[in-house]
This record gives C-alpha cells, sequence and structure tokens, in this order.
C-alpha cells in the first residue's frame, strides 16, 4: 500500500527532545507513513542522531543552516506523498495521532488542511491547551472575511502538499509564517477542525517561540495587516514601514502577561512549583483582563470564537497611514 502521510521535521540543535519526538512516531498505532527530516549543520549530536535512526520509512536531508520557514517550504518541496503532518522536534504525538488523521483524511480527501487540539506538555504537570480556534471550514473562513485570523497549534497542523504550494506556500519574508497561511487556506480550501488533543506542545526557555515573543506579536499583527490588504483589494507596504503603526497597537501588558503565562509552565514542566505560582500571580497583577480572558479561552466559553489580532477597526482607522 502506498503511504498517504509523510510526517515533516524541521531539525537544527534539537537535543535533547528530539528522541522524544522521534519515540513518538514510532510508537504511533498505525505504521504506514513516512518520516522527512530536514537537517540543518547542527553542534549538539542531532546529525548523528537522525543518522543513527535505522528505519526505512525516514529520509534525512542534510543542509547548510537555513530559516525555520525555508525548512518548511524544502519539507513541502520534496515530500512525496499527498499529506504533510507537521512536527516540531521539542513536541511529541500522542500515539494515536497518525490514526486517527488517516480516518479524518478518507472521510475529508477534498480538505486543503487538518488541525487538532495540543496539550501543553508534559501534560502530567503543565497546565491547559494551546489556544485553538474551533469550528467548521465555513465558520473559519467567516472568522477571516471578518479581518481576524485563526489561532492554531502549528505542529498540529496537517498539510494538502499540493494545495499549500497551489496558493503560495509559507512566505519566507516572515517570522509569523503560519497565522498567514492559514488565512490564505481558509480562503481557497477547506480547513478541517479534529476535535480531539493529538499533541504535546513543549514550552521551554530555549524554544524559538520563548525569544521572540515580542517580535512574533508584531509580525502577527501585520500578517493581519496582509489579511485586511487583501479584503480591501490594498496594497500593503512592507514590514519595517508599518511597523511603527504596529507596535502602537501592542499592550505591552498584556505581552507581559502572556510572558509571565508561558514562565509558569515552564516551572511546571520542571517542576518548580514556587516559580510557577509566582508567575500566575505576576501574570494576572500585570493584566488581570488579559489572564481572565486567557481562562475563558481555556474552557472554550465567554460567546466569542477565539481569533487572534485587534479590532479590524484600528487598521481602518489608520487607513491613510496603512494604505497611502
Amino acid at each position: 500500500m502506498t503511504a498517504l502521510l509523510t510526517i515533516g521535521l524541521p531539525v537544527y540543535n534539537s537535543m535533547p527532545y528530539l528522541v522524544e519526538a522521534m519515540d513518538s512516531l514510532f510508537a504511533q498505532t498505525v505504521q504506514d507513513f513516512k518520516i522527512l527530516a530536514i537537517v540543518d549543520d547542527c553542534e549538539d549530536g542531532s546529525v548523528e542522531y537522525m543518522e543513527s535512526i535505522r528505519d526505512s520509512r525516514l529520509r534525512v536531508i542534510r543542509r547548510r543552516k537555513s530559516s525555520l520557514v525555508n525548512a518548511l517550504n524544502h519539507t513541502l518541496r520534496e515530500v512525496d506523498t499527498p499529506w504533510l503532518m507537521r512536527q516540531d522536534t521539542d513536541d511529541v504525538s500522542y500515539p494515536n495521532r497518525v490514526e486517527t488523521v488517516l480516518e479524518w483524511i478518507k472521510r475529508k480527501p477534498d480538505a486543503g488542511m487538518f488541525y487538532s487540539l495540543a496539550d501543553y506538555y508534559p501534560k502530567d504537570q503543565c497546565v491547559g491547551q494551546f489556544r485553538c480556534t474551533r469550528g467548521t471550514p465555513e465558520e473559519l473562513r467567516k472568522i477571516v472575511q471578518s479581518g481576524y485570523l485563526l489561532a492554531f497549534c502549528h505542529p498540529s497542523v496537517v498539510l494538502n502538499a499540493q494545495k499549500t504550494l497551489a496558493i503560495g506556500a509559507y512566505n519566507e519574508s516572515l517570522h509569523e509564517e503560519d497565522t498567514d497561511l492559514w488565512w490564505r487556506m481558509a480562503m481557497h480550501y477547506d480547513i478541517q477542525f479534529i476535535p480531539e488533543v493529538l499533541v504535546g506542545y513543549r514550552q521551554h526557555s530555549n524554544s524559538l517561540t520563548t525569544h521572540n515573543l515580542v517580535r512574533s506579536h508584531i509580525e502577527g499583527l501585520y500578517d493581519q495587516y496582509l489579511l485586511l490588504s487583501h479584503l480591501n483589494s490594498q496594497q500593503p507596504q512592507p514590514l519595517e514601514s508599518v511597523r511603527g503603526l504596529l507596535e502602537s497597537f501592542a499592550s505591552q501588558s498584556e505581552l507581559s502577561a502572556k510572558e509571565k503565562l508561558r514562565n509558569m509552565n515552564i516551572h511546571l514542566s520542571q517542576r518548580r512549583y514556587a516559580g510557577a505560582a509566582f508567575a500566575a500571580l505576576e501574570a494576572f497583577a500585570t493584566s488581570p483582563k488579559y489572564f481572565l480572558r486567557r481562562l475563558l479561552d481555556e474552557f472554550h466559553s465567554g460567546g466569542r470564537p477565539i481569533t487572534n489580532g485587534v479590532s479590524p477597526l484600528w487598521y481602518t482607522q489608520r487607513k491613510a497611514e496603512f494604505w497611502p
């Protein structure tokens, strides 16, 4: 039987978590899939570990160091199955992930993309789940058409490779490459939500997200600007031309509270409970509004869909500056 699915991993200085990530793939309840690892020059033994694995399903492509976004597009170009499952090397796939995804592919073969829920990992030590927009393909499309961005856990996503390439793949000029791809996918193809927790998402002090929290927020606002430019048939300006405007939108108190909640889970994952409690209290004191909204998101309550971005009115009120 020809495999329908390839699991793609971008590998760069991925120890010590890489071993657990790979073990989670080899422990899947079904084994009919391929693994494609794009391995950049590493200094921590990641290359040697990947090349030590003896499994006919694994293909390793070594190359010189480049960006994560470039590695994701490299994977899309190299994959030889219809579907590409994302996997980061510091996260884990739960044992039924591939089996569940393959069942959904058979049910919804015309989809452009699937995504699922994700726990913060290790789930017996951390608190909560990744903020996630839930809805039918039509509901997700309406969110995008209203000017808001979708919130998915990137490592939970499964892409139709050809359809993703057809809409331009990942934008390599962006750091927040995922939210930009989601709105373009929603405008062209169905995005199917799998209402199960299939991924363990690890927060740790060495991750790209931890080191780029403010930058990620500003570039997320730029992704929303690109979406609004598309919806209004306007020509967007380059990021550097509007960065100052975007920074004026950013709530420093909310960004600080978000960082402290992230630190809370990092402390929990290392069983530093006093530090975790202090970080949670700091988050609430810094921005009670953000803390409570995040709590509502956790229970998927509050009468509103979970989205990313600010009110589109903030952009249109400054139309002359954003679209001169």
